[in-house]
């Protein structure tokens, strides 16, 4: 299924939901950030999805990293909120999305690192690379937002 992420653009379409989505900046023993290429869109992205109904916003983003890369993490902050409604992306299927993410810093666990359907790529990457990845600028901002080392998250 295909995804396009729109931002302040007059000709995206109307959001018909409303997701409450958890991600994670993933960090390995040397500094460097887990960065995943998404299959639906080509774009680098951090890993992250949907809240299920019956699990925790942290719980979420455990999980998430698990299914999208093999890796047991543990939450070890909040880098911030992102809820800008600016922000919409498409689906093959019709869902338009409006987006409700809250981004978490986390530590590797467990587990070893290993590709799902939902990603043609995945690598740890240093921070001074990443402005060198193609990536929609909400995900470029909450690597952004984690690599400034603020004292309060993101709320925005």
């Amino acid at each position: 299924m295909t995804r396009t992420e729109f931002y302040d653009d007059p000709a995206a379409p109307e959001p018909n939901r409303l997701v409450v989505a958890a991600s994670a900046v993933v960090t390995d023993g040397e500094g460097r950030i887990l960065m995943q290429r998404r299959a639906d869109s080509g774009l680098w992205a951090l890993p992250g999805g949907g809240m299920e109904m019956d699990e925790s916003l942290v719980g979420a983003a455990v999980r998430e990293v698990r299914e999208e890369t093999g890796l047991e993490v543990e939450v070890t902050g909040l880098v911030g909120t992102y809820t800008d409604p600016r922000h919409v992306i498409a689906y093959g299927d019709g869902e338009v999305r409006r987006q409700f993410n809250v981004c978490f810093a986390a530590r590797i666990t467990g587990g070893t690192l290993a590709m799902s359907d939902e990603s043609t790529e995945l690598r740890f990457v240093r921070p001074g690379d990443v402005p060198a990845l193609d990536m929609h600028h909400t995900q470029r901002l909450r690597v952004q937002h984690f690599l400034e080392g603020r004292e309060r998250p993101y709320l925005g």
